[in-house]
């Protein structure tokens, strides 16, 4: 059977819940992979990289304080341990093993070349398609939600007047009148919706939205949530970023594939030789 903590971590890490509040088919999931997890991570650790492998006591004390984080208190944290048949001292010693295995792989990957803006600017120009972005507006908004057609009189009366009084000021105005009026937990913002594609905004919203010119707001509009003026505060069009703008996104998505790659083809061949061994003739 899967180790105790590794059920736990992969419950998390799957479901995002506790062992004992999963479905049947949610465990049976995890235990699929839990079995092949940890017979990975015994080869893993049985592996001559792993003997000059160890991991500061720090580390795991951050480790154990972010599993504790995840419960509303300590005493929910000692029943689960319970519950799984673990006490904090064997909670930590599986943490600690979780620890080395993630600080292997690491080792495995550290001994690759980094990665060059040469290689990221190769990348860049024999993938142009990977960079296109497209058109996107930085946008604000001022949402009035009602209950009833007098209030959603009231809210557009309301926000007609906003946008005549706005129409000609800056954002900073429009973000102060967001902070007083608007019904959206954005108004924390001063109403801003960040960097937003035309897919995620409601249908209603996106064809006004994306016809505003920069610095212009929007006539009233109606979503599914309620009525909205909307400000433009930048366009950023479509095309391909040039390549010192993504210059670093790049060496770093390269780098983090290229790991993967090193730590996967390293695992595959401590399974292949593990394999051998147990072919008959070569016990």
């Amino acid at each position: 059977m899967p180790h105790p903590y590794l059920e736990l971590k992969l419950s998390w890490g799957l479901f995002q819940k506790t062992p004992d509040a999963l479905s049947a088919a949610e465990q049976t999931r995890l235990l699929a992979v839990a079995r092949k997890q940890q017979s990975i991570e015994q080869h893993l650790l049985a592996s001559v990289e792993a003997a000059s492998v160890v991991v500061p006591r720090a580390t795991l004390a951050t480790r154990l304080a972010e599993i504790r984080q995840r419960y509303p208190s300590g005493q929910e944290l000692a029943d689960e341990l319970q519950r799984i048949g673990l006490d904090e001292a064997q909670l930590a010693t599986a943490v600690e093993r979780d620890l080395l295995v993630e600080a292997l792989l690491d080792k495995v990957a550290s001994a690759l070349a980094p990665v060059s803006a040469v290689d990221a600017e190769i990348f860049y120009h024999l993938h142009p398609k990977a960079f296109e972005r497209p058109e996107a507006r930085r946008l604000r908004h001022i949402l009035i939600t009602f209950d009833d057609e007098r209030e959603k009189a009231l809210a557009e009366e309301q926000l007609e007047t906003l946008r005549l009084t706005l129409e000609r000021e800056t954002a900073r105005q429009f973000g102060a009148a967001a902070r007083r009026h608007s019904h959206c937990p954005s108004a924390m913002e001063d109403g801003q919706l960040g960097i937003i594609k035309r897919q995620q905004l409601y249908t209603a919203l996106a064809v006004p939205a994306f016809a505003l010119a920069e610095r212009e707001i929007s006539k009233v509009v109606e979503s599914e949530i309620g009525l909205h003026i909307l400000r433009c505060d930048e366009i950023l069009p479509n095309g391909t970023p040039p390549f010192a703008e993504i210059r670093k996104k790049i060496i770093n998505r390269l780098t983090e594939q290229r790991r993967a790659e090193a730590q996967r083809a390293w695992i595959k061949s401590l399974l292949a030789e593990a394999g051998r061994k147990h072919l008959p003739g070569n016990a």
